[in-house]
């Protein structure tokens, strides 16, 4: 099993970068083995809305998201964290978000009827972690939202969601232990989702 952790914050030692490897470390102790990506280090183009993706399902847009598909497509639960800026997601995540558009397949007479990869193949599962510098929730404004409902919308069902406010200087989520357990139990939830999906799967078949 394997889990896919992104991050979508710059600072590589940040609050966003600590939960998710939490999280990644809880699931590896579950058993699964896990990879932690930055998405700072790809060079990753707004979708251009070309639809050259419509019949092959392939991004013909050549760049680093190129290299995050096959990340994808290999891990069966992904972790998701990003940093509240301006009420909403980082413009990494954005970008990473909508360059997943080739994930979903309309119909061609049709719109309002679509289906994602992911659901064909079965569906996946995620757990999505939104950090806030702010210590109201409310000033999170969309930035869990923001990444949960499109990731619904790809065909991952979100297993968990974790808030945590009142954090902005770097290492202050190492000190959060509401938010290390918080994060911690999302990734084993993760983990523990899949293996019973596969439990059922394999009782099904019998």
């Amino acid at each position: 099993m394997k889990i896919l952790g992104i991050v979508g914050s710059k600072r590589k030692k940040g609050n966003t970068s600590s939960l998710v490897q939490k999280a990644l470390e809880a699931a590896q102790k579950e058993g699964a083995e896990t990879e932690l990506i930055f998405l700072g280090d790809y060079s990753i183009r707004d979708c251009q809305g070309c639809e050259g993706c419509k019949n092959t399902y392939e991004c013909v847009i050549d760049d680093g998201m190129q290299k995050i598909y096959p990340l994808l497509r290999e891990a069966e639960g992904i972790i998701l964290g990003s940093p509240t800026y301006f009420y909403n997601v980082s413009a990494d995540i954005k970008a990473f978000i909508d360059r997943c558009y080739n994930l979903t397949i309309f119909d061609e007479d049709d719109r309002s009827c679509w289906v994602t990869i992911n659901e064909a193949l079965g569906g996946k599962y995620a757990s999505v972690i939104a950090i806030s510098e702010q210590h109201d929730e409310k000033d999170m404004g969309f930035t869990a939202e923001a990444m949960s409902k499109p990731l619904e919308a790809l065909g991952y069902r979100i297993v968990d969601t974790v808030k945590t406010i009142g954090l902005f200087e770097a290492g202050k989520a190492l000190e959060d232990e509401q938010a290390l357990e918080h994060s911690s139990q999302a990734g084993k939830r993760l983990v523990k989702t899949i293996k019973l999906r596969k439990e059922v799967e394999a009782k099904i078949k019998k």
